[in-house]
Protein backbone atom coordinates (compact mmCIF):
# COMPACT_ATOMS: atom_id res chain seq x y z
CA UNK A 1 0.00 0.00 0.00
CA UNK A 2 1.09 3.82 -1.02
CA UNK A 3 0.74 6.82 1.14
CA UNK A 4 -0.54 9.73 -0.75
CA UNK A 5 -2.51 13.45 0.53
CA UNK A 6 -6.13 12.91 1.14
CA UNK A 7 -8.49 15.06 -0.13
CA UNK A 8 -8.84 18.49 1.34
CA UNK A 9 -11.74 21.33 2.38
CA UNK A 10 -12.71 22.86 -0.91
CA UNK A 11 -12.12 26.40 1.14
CA UNK A 12 -8.52 25.32 2.15
CA UNK A 13 -6.53 27.66 -0.33
CA UNK A 14 -8.84 30.89 0.11
CA UNK A 15 -8.85 30.30 4.15
CA UNK A 16 -4.95 30.16 4.05
CA UNK A 17 -4.78 33.05 1.66
CA UNK A 18 -7.09 35.34 4.29
CA UNK A 19 -5.05 33.98 7.20
CA UNK A 20 -7.60 32.14 8.46
CA UNK A 21 -6.11 27.95 9.32
CA UNK A 22 -6.11 25.75 6.16
CA UNK A 23 -7.22 22.85 5.48
CA UNK A 24 -4.39 20.20 6.96
CA UNK A 25 -3.43 18.77 2.94
CA UNK A 26 -0.38 16.91 4.25
CA UNK A 27 -2.67 14.23 6.37
CA UNK A 28 -2.58 10.36 4.73
CA UNK A 29 -4.74 8.01 3.30
CA UNK A 30 -3.91 4.50 2.48
CA UNK A 31 -4.87 4.17 -1.62
CA UNK A 32 -3.94 0.80 -3.69
CA UNK A 33 -1.17 1.25 -6.28
CA UNK A 34 -2.52 1.14 -9.62
CA UNK A 35 -1.26 -2.62 -11.66
CA UNK A 36 2.04 -0.95 -13.34
CA UNK A 37 2.61 0.45 -9.69
CA UNK A 38 1.65 4.10 -10.53
CA UNK A 39 0.04 6.38 -8.78
CA UNK A 40 -3.22 8.20 -9.66
CA UNK A 41 -3.80 11.04 -7.13
CA UNK A 42 -4.83 13.90 -9.59
CA UNK A 43 -7.41 11.70 -10.85
CA UNK A 44 -9.71 12.48 -7.94
CA UNK A 45 -11.86 15.59 -8.70
CA UNK A 46 -11.40 17.05 -5.17
CA UNK A 47 -7.16 16.66 -6.11
CA UNK A 48 -7.70 18.36 -9.25
CA UNK A 49 -9.67 21.07 -8.17
CA UNK A 50 -7.87 22.02 -5.45
CA UNK A 51 -4.42 22.51 -7.69
CA UNK A 52 -6.97 24.71 -9.76
CA UNK A 53 -7.14 26.67 -6.79
CA UNK A 54 -3.82 27.33 -6.08
CA UNK A 55 -3.10 28.23 -9.36
CA UNK A 56 -5.64 30.58 -9.45
CA UNK A 57 -4.52 32.10 -6.27
CA UNK A 58 -0.96 32.00 -7.27
CA UNK A 59 -2.16 33.84 -10.55
CA UNK A 60 -3.80 36.50 -8.15
CA UNK A 61 -0.68 36.90 -6.06
CA UNK A 62 1.23 37.33 -9.36
CA UNK A 63 -1.13 39.94 -10.29
CA UNK A 64 -1.04 41.88 -7.16
CA UNK A 65 2.46 41.86 -7.37
CA UNK A 66 1.98 43.93 -10.58
CA UNK A 67 3.37 40.96 -12.42
CA UNK A 68 7.09 40.51 -12.12
CA UNK A 69 8.32 38.95 -15.35
CA UNK A 70 11.38 36.70 -14.51
CA UNK A 71 11.16 36.58 -10.89
CA UNK A 72 10.95 33.55 -9.04
CA UNK A 73 8.48 33.80 -6.35
CA UNK A 74 7.97 30.59 -4.74
CA UNK A 75 10.50 27.50 -4.71
CA UNK A 76 8.40 23.88 -4.53
CA UNK A 77 8.80 24.02 -0.98
CA UNK A 78 7.58 27.20 -0.15
CA UNK A 79 4.43 26.38 -2.26
CA UNK A 80 3.97 23.45 -0.31
CA UNK A 81 4.28 25.09 2.97
CA UNK A 82 1.99 27.74 1.77
CA UNK A 83 -0.88 25.65 0.57
CA UNK A 84 -0.24 23.21 3.05
CA UNK A 85 -0.28 20.78 0.15
CA UNK A 86 1.22 17.82 -1.34
CA UNK A 87 3.97 18.16 -3.96
CA UNK A 88 1.63 15.86 -6.98
CA UNK A 89 -0.94 18.80 -6.35
CA UNK A 90 1.85 21.80 -6.31
CA UNK A 91 3.05 20.30 -9.58
CA UNK A 92 -0.47 19.91 -10.63
CA UNK A 93 -1.17 23.78 -10.04
CA UNK A 94 2.63 24.74 -11.26
CA UNK A 95 1.84 22.97 -14.74
CA UNK A 96 -1.86 24.66 -15.00
CA UNK A 97 0.28 28.00 -14.36
CA UNK A 98 2.49 26.98 -17.42
CA UNK A 99 -0.38 26.18 -19.37
CA UNK A 100 -1.86 29.67 -18.61
CA UNK A 101 1.63 31.24 -19.38
CA UNK A 102 1.18 32.79 -16.02
CA UNK A 103 4.47 31.04 -14.60
CA UNK A 104 6.64 28.26 -15.18
CA UNK A 105 8.72 25.89 -12.39
CA UNK A 106 12.57 26.44 -13.21
CA UNK A 107 14.54 23.43 -11.77
CA UNK A 108 18.14 23.38 -10.35
CA UNK A 109 20.31 25.23 -7.77
CA UNK A 110 17.95 28.81 -6.84
CA UNK A 111 14.98 27.68 -9.09
CA UNK A 112 11.31 27.75 -8.68
CA UNK A 113 8.37 29.32 -9.81
CA UNK A 114 9.00 32.52 -12.48
CA UNK A 115 6.78 34.95 -13.70
CA UNK A 116 6.79 34.68 -17.18
CA UNK A 117 4.87 36.96 -20.00
CA UNK A 118 1.49 35.58 -20.48
CA UNK A 119 1.59 34.37 -24.71
CA UNK A 120 -1.33 35.05 -26.88
CA UNK A 121 -1.20 32.18 -28.61
CA UNK A 122 -2.92 29.97 -26.19
CA UNK A 123 -5.11 32.63 -26.27
CA UNK A 124 -6.06 32.28 -29.59
CA UNK A 125 -6.25 28.56 -29.59
CA UNK A 126 -9.33 28.56 -26.79
CA UNK A 127 -11.41 30.90 -28.71
CA UNK A 128 -10.80 29.47 -31.90
CA UNK A 129 -12.08 26.02 -30.32
CA UNK A 130 -14.89 27.79 -28.71
CA UNK A 131 -15.82 29.93 -32.04
CA UNK A 132 -15.95 26.61 -33.91
CA UNK A 133 -18.47 25.52 -30.99
CA UNK A 134 -20.47 28.20 -31.09
CA UNK A 135 -20.63 27.90 -34.93
CA UNK A 136 -19.23 31.12 -35.97
CA UNK A 137 -18.57 30.87 -39.85
CA UNK A 138 -15.70 32.88 -40.98
CA UNK A 139 -17.34 36.11 -42.28
CA UNK A 140 -19.04 36.28 -39.32
CA UNK A 141 -15.54 36.37 -37.50
CA UNK A 142 -14.10 38.80 -39.90
CA UNK A 143 -17.53 41.17 -39.22
CA UNK A 144 -16.32 41.42 -35.62
CA UNK A 145 -12.57 41.92 -37.32
CA UNK A 146 -13.81 44.73 -39.43
CA UNK A 147 -15.58 46.16 -36.29
CA UNK A 148 -12.65 46.23 -33.87
CA UNK A 149 -10.36 47.35 -36.51
CA UNK A 150 -11.90 50.74 -37.22
CA UNK A 151 -12.60 51.80 -33.93
CA UNK A 152 -8.94 50.96 -32.87
CA UNK A 153 -7.34 53.09 -36.51
CA UNK A 154 -9.81 56.20 -35.15
CA UNK A 155 -8.73 55.81 -31.86
CA UNK A 156 -5.06 55.86 -33.23
CA UNK A 157 -5.40 58.72 -35.28
CA UNK A 158 -6.91 60.45 -32.29
CA UNK A 159 -3.88 59.44 -29.62
CA UNK A 160 -0.86 59.37 -32.62
CA UNK A 161 1.68 61.19 -30.78
CA UNK A 162 5.55 62.21 -32.47
CA UNK A 163 6.59 58.53 -31.03
CA UNK A 164 4.16 57.02 -32.42
CA UNK A 165 4.73 58.36 -35.56
CA UNK A 166 8.07 56.95 -35.88
CA UNK A 167 7.34 53.80 -34.54
CA UNK A 168 4.61 53.23 -37.14
CA UNK A 169 7.07 54.69 -39.80
CA UNK A 170 9.46 51.86 -38.81
CA UNK A 171 7.17 49.06 -39.03
CA UNK A 172 6.10 50.19 -42.54
CA UNK A 173 10.03 50.01 -43.03
CA UNK A 174 10.63 47.06 -41.83
CA UNK A 175 7.61 45.54 -44.00
CA UNK A 176 8.80 47.14 -46.94
CA UNK A 177 12.01 44.88 -46.53
CA UNK A 178 10.10 41.65 -46.15
CA UNK A 179 10.79 39.41 -49.05
CA UNK A 180 7.14 39.29 -50.78
CA UNK A 181 7.04 35.51 -50.69
CA UNK A 182 7.15 35.63 -47.03
CA UNK A 183 5.22 39.06 -46.00
CA UNK A 184 1.75 36.91 -45.78
CA UNK A 185 3.63 35.75 -42.50
CA UNK A 186 3.74 39.26 -40.92
CA UNK A 187 0.67 41.09 -42.41
CA UNK A 188 -0.91 41.31 -38.45
CA UNK A 189 2.28 43.10 -37.01
CA UNK A 190 0.96 46.61 -38.86
CA UNK A 191 -2.58 46.01 -37.32
CA UNK A 192 -1.26 45.04 -33.99
CA UNK A 193 1.28 48.11 -34.11
CA UNK A 194 -1.92 50.65 -34.97
CA UNK A 195 -4.02 48.80 -32.02
CA UNK A 196 -1.21 49.75 -29.86
CA UNK A 197 -1.07 53.42 -30.75
CA UNK A 198 -4.75 53.61 -29.75
CA UNK A 199 -3.28 53.46 -26.04
CA UNK A 200 -6.14 50.93 -24.87
CA UNK A 201 -4.42 47.64 -23.73
CA UNK A 202 -7.40 45.73 -25.00
CA UNK A 203 -7.10 46.19 -28.46
CA UNK A 204 -3.98 44.70 -29.48
CA UNK A 205 -4.75 41.61 -27.67
CA UNK A 206 -8.32 41.50 -29.41
CA UNK A 207 -6.88 42.36 -32.69
CA UNK A 208 -4.40 39.72 -32.43
CA UNK A 209 -6.12 37.14 -32.02
CA UNK A 210 -8.57 38.01 -34.74
CA UNK A 211 -6.04 38.96 -37.17
CA UNK A 212 -4.94 35.33 -36.72
CA UNK A 213 -7.85 33.79 -36.53
CA UNK A 214 -9.00 35.00 -40.06
CA UNK A 215 -5.55 35.35 -41.81
CA UNK A 216 -5.76 31.19 -41.14
CA UNK A 217 -8.98 31.20 -43.14
CA UNK A 218 -7.28 33.40 -46.26
CA UNK A 219 -6.11 31.14 -48.46
CA UNK A 220 -4.79 33.55 -50.57
CA UNK A 221 -1.99 34.63 -47.93
CA UNK A 222 0.22 31.41 -48.07
CA UNK A 223 0.67 32.37 -52.13
CA UNK A 224 1.89 35.78 -51.56
CA UNK A 225 0.48 36.87 -54.58
CA UNK A 226 -1.29 39.89 -52.21
CA UNK A 227 1.64 40.64 -50.94
CA UNK A 228 2.47 44.31 -52.92
CA UNK A 229 -0.80 45.56 -52.42
CA UNK A 230 -0.96 44.63 -48.60
CA UNK A 231 2.12 46.99 -48.43
CA UNK A 232 0.56 49.40 -49.97
CA UNK A 233 -2.62 49.37 -47.97
CA UNK A 234 -0.78 49.71 -44.68
CA UNK A 235 1.52 52.50 -46.26
CA UNK A 236 -1.56 54.38 -46.90
CA UNK A 237 -3.61 53.72 -43.46
CA UNK A 238 -0.35 55.03 -41.90
CA UNK A 239 -0.03 58.22 -43.46
CA UNK A 240 -3.68 58.58 -42.99
CA UNK A 241 -3.06 58.17 -39.31
CA UNK A 242 -0.20 60.40 -39.30
CA UNK A 243 -2.18 63.26 -40.81
CA UNK A 244 -4.91 63.06 -38.53
CA UNK A 245 -7.78 62.02 -40.99
CA UNK A 246 -9.41 59.17 -39.30
CA UNK A 247 -12.40 59.23 -41.80
CA UNK A 248 -9.85 58.61 -44.81
CA UNK A 249 -8.00 56.19 -42.44
CA UNK A 250 -11.28 54.32 -41.69
CA UNK A 251 -11.88 54.24 -45.17
CA UNK A 252 -8.67 52.97 -46.56
CA UNK A 253 -8.27 50.31 -43.66
CA UNK A 254 -11.89 49.26 -44.24
CA UNK A 255 -11.10 48.87 -48.12
CA UNK A 256 -8.26 46.96 -47.10
CA UNK A 257 -10.32 44.68 -45.07
CA UNK A 258 -12.86 44.01 -47.57
CA UNK A 259 -10.60 43.08 -50.07
CA UNK A 260 -9.91 39.86 -48.19
CA UNK A 261 -13.51 38.60 -48.00
CA UNK A 262 -13.08 36.60 -51.38
CA UNK A 263 -10.15 34.73 -49.43
CA UNK A 264 -12.30 33.42 -46.57
CA UNK A 265 -13.06 29.79 -46.60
Amino acid sequence: MTRRPAPADDDAVSARLAGEPAADLSRDTEVPEHGNGSLFALEQPSNRKLAAGIADDIEQYIIGRGWPVGEVIFSEADLMERYNASRSIVREAARLLEQHTTARMRKGRGGGLVVTRPDVEPVTNVVAVCLEYEGVTPLQLFEARVALELSAVELATERVTEDDIERLRHAIEAERNIPLDELWRHTHDIHVAIAEVAKSPAFPLFVTVLTKLVDARATSHASGTRAPEIYHAHSAIVEAIIAGDASLARHRMRRHLEAITPYLH
